[in-house]
């Protein structure tokens, strides 16, 4: 048997829903991709969705729209995808980042504030792989510094904290529609926000700018004559195939978030005596969404003088999974230690020890809807074969 890290799972009703724009002629951002988001902001409860190309897509156009630019500084955890970074060199910024907590592998709250400085903008929460940060202390932070706050909700599709889905702490939040999340269009992303004012220049600059959208224009009483275009935008729109193809599985969003939280407490159940794998934390007040199973392999206790010998034996670990038919990956990447960043910035991999840490000694068991029980059976015997 072979079970990869993920699998797509469609129905073949969301497979036939594709079909529908192509019936009827209408292919770029329109209707389909109107009603996946009113699904989107009827499931997150946010008062406007804007669907986009990509979850970097979301992040840039959020961040330009809130006018972050040359000279402003952003705080980013160091543990996360590159592309929550990438998007403030985009926008000529600075990227400031901050070391995790290995217990969530989210943003140490108790760093950021030291992070802080005049030139700060805006902080970037991760919500990494589907669990909440504590978005109470984020908020607390940006009303007292008078800061920005954009999600990261990449991974957050099903999380909640305290009962309000993520995506709606901050002025914005971004999640992606990218094959291993729960909810995928292909590539694709959403901004989420409760700010009216702040939604039309997200809708606006996706758009190259334009004024009314082509579907407006045309549904309109003169749509021959071409919009204005008072901002100079970009080309982000959804494309109504991906918006049909999202639409259609929100119709069985809970369903697909309960399967998944149940795929993950039988691995719990299963490794709960395992004192070398540390298992996805669930802490009281956060329901955990679990985009992927990310867990810290720690043989013994992880520290500076650990972690490359740690490394050694997760991905000697990894490569007897992957030839007994088990596909795992590194959580993510740490991205003060990708080539760009290291050399531009100068930081060394201590620089951030428990990011650091979490790049070397992080694993993701396979977890998507769709698994089959002797799959996830399968997945569960080879890990309890280890032997340290």
């Amino acid at each position: 048997m072979k079970v990869p890290i993920a699998r797509t799972s469609l129905t073949l009703q969301e497979k036939q829903s594709v079909l529908e724009p192509l019936h009827s002629g209408w292919l770029v951002q329109g209707p389909k991709v109107k009603n996946f988001e009113e699904q989107w902001s009827a499931f997150t409860k946010a008062d406007h969705s804007i669907a986009v190309t990509s979850c970097t897509s979301a992040l840039h156009l959020s961040l330009a729209a809130l006018e972050f630019g040359p000279e402003d500084e952003a705080i980013v955890p160091a543990f996360t995808w590159v592309s929550t970074a990438n998007v403030i060199e985009h926008l000529g910024g600075k990227v400031v980042f901050c070391d995790i907590k290995l217990d969530t592998f989210n943003i140490d709250i108790e760093l950021v504030e030291s992070k802080i400085t005049e030139k700060t903008k805006v902080i970037l929460p991760v919500h990494l792989f589907g669990l909440s940060v504590d978005m109470v202390s984020i908020v607390k932070l940006a009303k007292k510094y008078n800061l920005l706050i954009v999600e990261d909700a990449a991974c957050g599709f099903g999380s909640m904290y305290h009962g309000n889905h993520v995506g709606t702490f901050g002025n914005a939040g971004c999640f992606s529609f990218h094959p291993r999340k729960a909810i995928t269009t292909g590539e694709g992303g959403m901004v989420t926000t409760n700010d009216a004012t702040l939604a039309e220049k997200i809708r606006r600059l996706r758009d190259h700018g334009a004024a009314m959208t082509d579907l407006q224009r045309h549904n309109g009483a003169r749509p021959y004559l071409l919009a204005d275009h008072p901002v100079a935008g970009y080309n982000q729109r959804m494309t109504d195939l991906q918006g049909s193809l999202g639409s259609a599985q929100m119709d069985r969003a809970d369903d697909i978030v309960f399967e998944r939280r149940r795929i993950a407490q039988k691995y719990d159940n299963a490794f709960e005596n395992l004192d070398w794998l540390k298992t996805p934390l669930n802490k009281i007040g956060y329901e955990h969404g679990y985009q992927s199973y990310a867990c810290l392999f720690e043989p013994e206790v992880i520290n500076e003088n650990s972690v490359s010998r740690i490394n050694v034996m997760r991905n000697a670990w990894m490569d007897k999974l992957q030839k007994d038919g088990v596909s795992t990956r590194p959580a993510t990447h740490a991205v003060h230690m990708l080539s760009y960043y290291k050399e531009k910035y100068g930081i060394k991999p201590v620089g951030f020890p428990n990011a650091y840490a979490a790049d070397q000694c992080s694993i993701s068991l396979p977890l998507f809807h769709g698994m089959k029980e002797d799959e996830q059976n399968f997945v569960i015997d080879k890990v309890l074969e280890f032997e340290l």
